[in-house]
């Protein structure tokens, strides 16, 4: 018995995520980017001069939590069910 290919239907290739998926993936992307920007900065021209702004609230608690917050939503996107269908 020997084997027939189909060969006028191309092989759609499988992807292991969805649009949503990577969707989401780039907003946790964008959420870390924007964490790291917001750590930037608060240096000092004269490296004699000492400046206390590297320690505002901005670089030590808000801009780490929002990393972490990154670090979350691309848990979830890779987490996230790609076939799944709203409910009504």
């Amino acid at each position: 018995m020997s084997k027939q290919s189909n060969k006028s239907t191309p092989h759609k290739p499988d992807f292991v995520f969805g649009k949503k998926n990577y969707v989401m993936m780039a907003i946790g992307i964008a959420v870390i980017a924007f964490g790291f920007i917001l750590m930037a900065g608060g240096g000092s021209d004269d490296p004699n001069v000492f400046n206390p702004d590297i320690y505002n609230f901005r670089r030590i608690r808000l801009a780490p939590t929002i990393v972490l917050i990154g670090f979350g939503i691309e848990v979830y996107a890779i987490l996230l069910d790609p076939d799944k269908k709203k409910s009504k």
